[in-house]
This record gives structure tokens, sequence and C-alpha cells, in this order.
């Protein structure tokens, strides 16, 4: 099977929707399949290769850690003439959401779309953010969903509320699968050694990409009040991002520098080491589609904190750690770290629970999955619409594709001056 990958964030950068592409891509190449690429450039990472495509872009754009695809629709055709994918697979509902599209539809090809993101939570890198901006986003990431074959939901809060908004192609909650025995192979000594940390110090934990819509100045505010009560104890964060300066003015508010560790991005096995090394992992945001770093940390073997949002509850069970509403207080989560932390003979069996509880998000699993899903919208494809090769049905593809994508961009644009039932929804 060959599946093309369009995706405007893809490794070196660090956040959910990288991930998600790199580790179903390195798990569809152990089991024999053929994966491309097709991401934009980024400052940090190497030029085209033999699986992935780079298209010219815009670096940090308006201030941000995401790259800005400039058109190339030349050089996206000859990629995909040359590979001859099966399937395409979209992770953007815009800029290389429109290649997908385009080629799904020149070509005769099943269009699978995942809802990584709650795009409207995301409008102040745009410029003139404003609510109108933000049902913009809303009504656009509905009508692409409506333009695929097949939509994957990350996670099943995500899936319902796309169907509030007017999705009426098929849905399917598939969650991004993690490597558990990766994850449970942390070094803890290790790494509390090289940071200076002692192996009796308490440690609170967070790892993700540190940008605004992360809520995480709630977190800082949270943790920094623990942190005020309880001198022996450590923040560890994993990770960087513009929000990173904030994080760490408001937490010299409440603690000393010596209890905070910010330790920048962290990879392979010394990511794993830095979850080993965490008792409690803490979270707030309320972005999310799925609680990856979540399941990453239970995995760990770590209790969480975390407030109650899209993706992160579906991850939490009642013995896992403490999932506290939407709207607490920094001062209640405080709390709560601290009625967590308190027995640590308690907190260790609450770690065992979470590592045993979050085996159902196992990448061997959820690729199963996803592949399954890929083989039959190939085979129903091929059946109700036999690939053609000729010049005028490719042509005619990509006159469908131009039509329905102006067609999309209107019904979004006149969201921002009008309600619709996609902007209406609301996620619970």
């Amino acid at each position: 099977m060959k599946i093309a990958m369009f995706t405007n964030t893809y490794l070196p950068h660090v956040g959910g929707v990288a991930r998600s592409v790199s580790t179903f891509e390195e798990e569809f190449r152990r089991r024999g399949n053929q994966v491309r690429i097709i991401a934009p450039q980024f400052a940090e990472a190497e030029d085209s290769t033999e699986h992935v495509v780079r298209v010219p872009a815009i670096q940090n754009f308006n201030g941000s850690d995401f790259s800005l695809q400039i058109p190339q629709p030349g050089l996206v055709y000859e990629q995909i003439l040359a590979f001859q994918p099966n399937v395409i697979h979209s992770h953007h509902p815009f800029l290389l959401g429109d290649s997908a599209l385009r080629t799904a539809y020149e070509w005769r090809l099943p269009l699978v779309f995942t809802h990584h993101t709650m795009y409207e939570q995301y409008s102040h890198y745009i410029p003139l953010d404003s609510e109108a901006m933000k049902r913009v986003a809303i009504q656009l990431a509905t009508e692409y969903c409506n333009l695929c074959t097949h939509v994957i939901a990350p996670s099943e809060s995500i899936e319902e509320l796309l169907r509030k908004r007017g999705v009426s192609v098929p849905i399917t909650t598939i969650p991004t699968g993690i490597d558990l025995p990766f994850f449970a192979s942390g070094d803890r000594v290790a790494y509390r050694k090289k940071h200076r940390i002692s192996e009796t110090a308490v440690v609170i934990g967070h790892v993700g990409r540190l940008a605004v819509e992360k809520n995480l100045e709630f977190l800082a505010k949270a943790v920094g009040l623990y942190l005020a009560e309880n001198p022996d104890v450590y923040f560890l964060v994993v990770g960087d991002g513009p929000a990173q300066e904030t994080m760490k003015s408001l937490l010299m508010e409440f603690a000393e520098p010596s209890q905070i560790i910010f330790t920048g991005r962290q990879c392979g096995q010394d990511l794993a080491d830095a979850y080993a090394a965490m008792d409690v992992f803490a979270f707030s945001s309320q972005s999310e589609t799925q609680g990856m770093v979540v399941a990453e940390a239970m995995a760990a073997g770590n209790p969480v904190i975390a407030l109650d949002g899209p993706g992160v509850r579906e991850v939490m069970g009642p013995d896992n750690g403490l999932l506290l509403p939407s709207d607490a207080l920094p001062s209640v989560f405080a709390e709560a770290v601290a009625h967590l932390t308190e027995d640590r003979i308690r907190l260790r069996n609450i770690g065992e629970s979470a590592r045993s509880s979050v085996q159902p998000y196992g990448l061997p699993c959820c690729a199963d999955r996803l592949e399954a899903l890929y083989r039959q919208l190939i085979e129903d494809f091929q059946s109700e619409m036999p690939r053609t090769a000729g010049s005028w049905d490719h042509f005619q593809g990509r006159l469908e594709a131009e039509w329905k994508l102006i067609v999309e961009k209107a019904a979004a644009l006149s969201a921002a001056v009008t309600e619709t039932e996609a902007t209406r929804a609301v996620l619970t």
C-alpha cells in the first residue's frame, strides 16, 4: 500500500500533529507499506529526502514556530506522479491540506482527513484575530471535512463535536498510538542525576509545546502556588515555545529558581527518561483533541492532574489521578497536587493503575485500525470509481477540486458575519 500524507507541521517541529504523522509513518513503513510525506520546509529540518518532500515555506509565521507554505503545485504533482499513491491522508484543512484535496480529486483517490486541532483556538496566530475569525476557522474545517472521503477524530469528544457541526461524511475515532514499552523504559535515576534532583524529591512534570493556546499561564500559577508551600519540590518542564519566558516569569513570582527546571525539547530516550523522572504529570490545556502527552505520561507510570477537556477526559480514568473541572481555579489545582503527593505509596499505586489503563492507546492497536480503514477505502474506490489516467480525467478532477475549494472558502468567510450550525455547536 502506498500512502501520501500532507501536513503543515512535521519533524523536527515539536507538537501533536508532527508526532502523530511521524508515529504512524514509521509504523506503516515497518509493516512494509510505502509512505511519502509532503511537508513545508522547517528551519532545523533537512532538505527533501527519499521519503519526505519539503515544500518551500516562510519560517516562524507571525511570530509562531509554524512554517507557512509557499504554493508550488508543480512540485507536488511531480512527486505524486512518481509515487503513484493508493490513498491520500490530509492532516490540515488548509495550505497543504488544499494540495491534498486537489491531488485526491485529480487522481481519483480516497481522501482521509484527521481533525487534529481545535483550529479556532489558534486564530491568534492570524492578524486581526477576532470572534469572527474563530467562526471562519470552525466553518472552514467543517466544510473541508465534508469534501473528504472519511474523517478521523482523535477522540470521542471530537467525533461528537464534528457531528454537531454538521459533518456528514463517515467519521471514525482513532487516537494516535504510542509506543507503550518505550515510554515505560525511562531511566529515572540517570535523568534526575543529570539535572541535580535528589531521588527522594517530589517532581511535578509537564511535557509539550509551550504556546499560548496550551493554557500555560494557568499551569504556571497553579504549580507556582504549590512550589511556594513546598520548597523541596521541583517543576520539570520539557519543551519550548513562545510562552516559555511568560511561564518562567510567573513561576519566579512563587518559587526559587532552583525549583524550576526547563529542559527544552527532548526526544528519543531523553524524553522517556524525563517522564520517568516525574512523580506527577500536570496538564491544563483546553485546546487538545487527544491527550497524547497525557497517555505518554501514564505509560511511564505517572499519575496525572489535569483540567477536564476534550481528548484528556477519554484518556484519564477515575483511578489514574485527578481530573478537575475545566473552570477550576489555580488554587484548587495546587491543592489537588498537594493532596495527590501527600502519600507516596498511594501515588505509586495510582501510577501503576495509570500504566495499566493506557494499554488501548498502544501503537499496534491504533495502527491496525487506521491501516484497515485505508484498505477498505481503497477497495471501495477501486470498485466504485475505477482509476483512470487520461489527461481529461485529471483535468476534470482538478477543476472539481478548485470549484469546491472556492465554495468552501466562501462559506467559511460568510461565517464571519453569520452564525452557522457549525459555529453554534458547543463541545460538552
